[in-house]
């Protein structure tokens, strides 16, 4: 009796041993490397096959060339904000800066509850419980990355701990040597040893790779600044600290695709990679330009302009189509309900989600539909930037067609994004109906989401949301 019993043991836990091993090994891992501040066309990858401005006419970026030739490249791909933190949030929860009332840098945020279950890393914890997730770089949110469920990271950190001194003015955009820029080679390290323990210990992994490189200040190795000092600047991307800072990042991400390739797991790995907004304008900032860095795209960093919100994305993984560009409308509250249903699950609550699955677009890049709650992409800037259309505003995309609406005097604009990039074209008084129906849609949104509303010499920065008392 007491050796069927023995049997009987065994082959329970032979059975949940092999059951669990075989949960882990159908798990993906998930890659997020998110860069700060790169412009649509801040790589040498071109981003829409059409237009030749969508990759730099400066900057060499190889290994993420290497990167876009495995997989998928999205031409309409949005930050969900002009500034990092607002989008660095919708990344975590799948919701717009409208909806958690985060809408720009400096923000009070007592009013959020980080310790939801509504996470990336929680999320995946559910489905199966040996996810491992880490967060290494900049973090730029109001609660502990564990808070979040992360395992491992780097804590609570910002700009300053990537060397930006925001005291420093013009100074951050002169040229600054090191031998580990914006400390984007240690970073990388950090990546490759916790993948390489994952791997080893198999365990299905997400990790969320967040440079400080490439905003300010500028820093660089000094044969990549040598190396950019002698090459003929390009028509419109004129600076060899910020192309140099560009390439040395670019060498970083190319040791973690190689340990990625060691290790053998890329068929069950994910890749995401993308910037949290746009490029600047101009380097150094300043208010009058005669061309963004951006171009063919108006304006940049600040503003709810296609420089300011439109950004480099690609994604590589199992299943997806080799060299291919998808024309699909995204942001990065789609990001969460990707990785979910990729990980085999739907997301629960998703009632309170912005984003959609882009599941169905990564097997098949000629769909271009993806389910959302709400019609169109929308955009949140209510408040003034000193340094930018010093406006508050809100925007939204859909289809081809993007309205921007202005608070100070109620001014529309409309604009046919497939025949004019730069925004140039204003069709608000030609195309009165589009116009309407975007400005209704727009409104309604907000409302619904009880959006943060503008009102003047309110900057949103510091005091309790509540406090301030203002809201669609």
């Amino acid at each position: 009796m007491k050796l069927k019993l023995l049997s009987i043991m065994f082959f329970l836990f032979s059975f949940l041993s092999f059951s669990n091993e075989s949960k882990k090994k159908s798990s993906p891992n998930f890659i997020i490397i998110l860069v700060d501040d790169q412009g649509w066309n801040g790589t040498s990858v071109q981003m829409m096959d059409k237009e030749i401005n969508s990759k730099s006419d400066f900057y060499q970026t190889p290994n993420i060339e290497k990167l876009a030739k495995k997989g998928m490249r999205f031409s309409s791909a949005y930050a969900s904000a002009p500034v990092c933190a607002p989008s660095r949030y919708s990344i975590q929860f799948g919701q717009t800066p409208a909806r958690l009332k985060m809408i720009r840098v400096g923000m009070n945020t007592s009013h959020i509850n980080h310790s939801t279950d509504l996470t990336i890393p929680k999320q995946l914890k559910d489905i199966n419980s040996n996810y491992v997730s880490a967060h290494f770089g900049k973090w730029g949110i109001g609660a502990y990355p564990s808070v979040l469920g992360y395992n491992e990271s780097d804590g609570a950190t910002g700009n300053k701990d990537g060397g930006f001194d925001p005291k420093s003015n013009n100074l951050q955009w002169q040229n600054s040597i090191d031998k580990d820029p914006k400390k984007m080679f240690s970073l990388t390290e950090k990546a490759i040893d916790f993948i390489d323990r994952q791997t080893k210990s198999n365990n299905p992994f997400f990790l969320q790779l967040s440079h400080y490189a490439v905003h300010s200040n500028i820093v660089m190795r000094e044969a990549t600044l040598k190396k950019y000092n002698n090459l003929p600047k390009g028509k419109y991307q004129k600076n060899s600290g910020f192309a140099a800072m560009t390439e040395d990042l670019d060498d970083s991400l190319g040791l973690l695709f190689n340990k990625i390739e060691e290790l053998g797991i890329e068929d069950n790995t994910y890749i995401i990679y993308t910037s949290d907004n746009g490029s600047v304008p101009i380097m150094p900032p300043k208010k009058f330009y005669k061309e963004s860095y951006n171009y063919p795209l108006s304006r940049g960093k600040w503003d709810a302009n296609e420089g300011g919100v439109r950004v480099p994305f690609i994604v590589v993984g199992p299943g997806i189509e080799k060299n291919v560009e998808s024309k699909s409308i995204i942001s990065f509250s789609d990001i969460l309900p990707t990785i979910i249903d990729l990980a085999g699950n739907k997301i629960k609550n998703d009632k309170y989600l912005d984003g959609g699955s882009l599941k169905n677009v990564l097997e098949n890049y000629k769909m271009n539909k993806i389910l959302r709650n709400d019609e169109g992409i929308v955009f949140h800037v209510p408040y003034e930037n000193g340094i930018a259309l010093k406006r508050a505003h809100s925007a939204i995309r859909v289809d081809n067609f993007k309205l921007i609406k202005f608070y100070d005097n109620g001014q529309l604009m409309l604009f046919d994004l497939d025949n004019d990039l730069g925004e140039k074209n204003d069709l608000s008084s030609s195309n009165s109906s589009k116009t309407l129906k975007l400005e209704l849609l727009l409104d309604n949104y907000l409302k619904k989401v009880k959006a943060p509303k503008w009102k003047p010499g309110v900057h949103w920065r510091q005091t309790p949301i509540k406090k301030i008392n203002s809201f669609h």
